[in-house]
């Protein structure tokens, strides 16, 4: 191992890079290899080194390794990414316009989320293994107090949400662009007597027994997240509808859009009220609406096909387009999931029917109740309970007109064709996978909103906008890392996902080095797998 300088000029320029060298051979050449670049230390370090390289080492040039010492090593690669990318889409201005304390935690939380998720508290543990305290202005060595660092910082950021969702809206949300909408739950862990979010309702999460919050999310017609809102748990979803079409046209002052939702948000009361405010809507009809179609003939079963798309105006709302579709995939899956639900009532059905002794009818009555709600397939039987005896029977003719709907479905919008072709409509409608790919994100161990533990209405609207703010960063990230994931290989040899990309940024590390008296910092040089990303998410390291 030797001490080297290089020395080269650029104009009028002249650079020196210190550098930790070793020698090897390889196929009798002599070659050489980096160790590590000194050049970032100070000048006064950098002597230092040198001297020791040049006092005791073989010929005033080599140092034996066993003379340098590493005694602690911290993450580095991964926030400094994270944060270069934030800062790189603008986030930290959007935030706050200058650079105070309060934002610099800010950016700590939201990168951290990104990195490490987990609670508050447990990031600010993690001062001893990461710089990312450091790079938003913390010492290094002293633990972040999370009521000062994170709490008081959280107020700060509530305060401060419209304004930062008025400034994404204004980013990404243009006159006449498609808008989507969606809504989920997500469950809190604690007693909530004083919380006014905090109720039972019907649980997205399958988590019975806690109380919940509904959160809305409005992104962009890729995806990308603009604002969210924080409802109380048992709100359904269709009312929270008008307050999101207030908030673009009267906050952001975005006119002429397309409102895009689920089936059971834009109900025809909402599409109205929606269609008053000046915003034209793409959405999907429900099973009965599209019975009432079929039974009116405005649409036959026979247009729906999987490869041609057919479009339909509705004679009774001129301005109103149906655009028929089918899925193989939908309908095999719809017909596999009714026949084994089918099939569990009447497993259940039978075992009332097979009862020895007889039971009062109201008792009968509840018991096959209960299992029809269970399994939701009630509308394909018959039943009566008469003298303590039960009896049922399987509706054939209904099943067959289910059947024969497997698959199809059909997209309501009244957009303008010349605005928006049917092709343009279906993509558009099918771009609800993007807020349902968010809250998954959200939801799960990417960003780890859920569970919520925040006992304060206002705490809990502020670490959900944090969250919402961690996957807008994380949402670039992977605009950048797309292709990187789509030049991987597919099925078992699939290599790359996000959670892997963090993985091998983390492997970027500060070492802490000792060399007798002198003790320095060096940051680990990325490998060529690590330039490849970082070069594709823009960061210069």
């Amino acid at each position: 191992m030797y001490f080297e300088e290089i020395k080269r000029r650029h104009g009028s320029h002249t650079y020196v890079s210190a550098l930790i060298r070793e020698s090897y051979r390889e196929k009798g050449k002599v070659k050489h290899h980096t160790l590590c670049n000194l050049s970032k230390l100070p000048a006064s370090c950098i002597e230092g080194i040198k001297g020791l390289f040049l006092n005791k080492g073989k010929q005033g040039r080599f140092i034996s390794q066993d003379k340098i010492t590493v005694t602690a090593s911290r993450e580095y690669g991964a926030s400094y990414a994270v944060l270069s990318v934030a800062k790189d889409i603008g986030l930290d201005k959007i935030i706050y316009s200058r650079k105070e304390e309060w934002r610099q935690n800010i950016m700590a939380m939201i990168a951290g989320r990104v990195v490490y998720q987990g609670s508050k508290l447990s990031l600010t543990n993690l001062f001893a293994d990461t710089a990312l305290w450091e790079l938003c202005g913390h010492p290094e060595g002293k633990k972040p107090d999370v009521e000062e660092n994170c709490y008081f910082p959280m107020d700060r950021l509530l305060a401060r949400k419209e304004a930062i969702e008025k400034s994404l809206a204004e980013k990404h949300l243009k006159d006449g662009c498609l808008i989507l909408y969606d809504l989920t739950s997500s469950y809190l862990e604690g007693e909530y007597r004083d919380s006014e979010l905090a109720a039972f309702g019907r649980s997205r999460d399958g988590k019975k027994g806690h109380r919940q919050i509904a959160v809305g999310l409005l992104t962009d017609k890729e995806g990308c997240p603009v604002a969210t809102d924080i409802f109380r748990g048992n709100t359904s979803d269709q009312t929270t509808v008008l307050g999101q079409v207030y908030k673009l046209t009267k906050k952001f002052g975005v006119e002429n859009i397309i409102f895009a939702g689920d089936r059971g948000m834009l109900t025809p009361k909402r599409i109205s009220e929606i269609n008053e405010a000046g915003f034209k809507t793409l959405t999907a009809l429900t099973h009965p609406q599209m019975a009432d179609l079929l039974e009116r003939k405005v649409v036959q079963l026979g247009l729906f096909d999987q490869y041609n798309l057919a479009e339909v105006y509705d004679p009774d709302k001129p301005a109103v387009r149906y655009i028929l579709c089918k899925n193989p995939d939908l309908e095999k899956e719809e017909k596999e999931q009714r026949q084994r639900l089918v099939s569990l009532t009447t497993k259940n059905l039978n075992k009332l029917v097979a009862r020895k002794k007889k039971a009062a009818d109201k008792k009968l009555s509840a018991a096959a109740g209960a299992i029809l709600d269970k399994y939701r397939v009630g509308k394909y039987f018959c039943w009566d309970v008469k003298d303590g005896r039960f009896s049922f029977s399987i509706d054939q003719e209904k099943i067959e007109a289910a059947e024969s709907l497997d698959g199809c479905y059909v997209i309501r919008t009244d957009v303008d064709k010349k605005r928006l072709s049917k092709e343009e409509v279906v993509k558009g409608y099918k771009r609800l996978a993007g807020v349902e790919k968010a809250f998954r994100n959200l939801k799960t161990v990417s960003l780890e909103m859920r569970p919520i533990y925040h006992h304060h209405d206002d705490r809990i609207r502020a670490h959900i906008f944090l969250c919402m703010l961690a996957y807008y960063v994380q949402w670039h990230i992977q605009k950048r890392l797309k292709p990187l994931f789509e030049n991987d290989a597919k099925g078992k040899n699939r290599r790359w996902s996000l959670s892997l990309v963090l993985e091998r940024l983390k492997s970027i590390r500060i070492e802490k080095c000792h060399m007798d008296s002198i003790s320095f910092d060096l940051k680990t040089t990325p490998d060529d797998e690590q330039r490849q990303i970082l070069n594709l998410l823009q960061v210069a390291m």
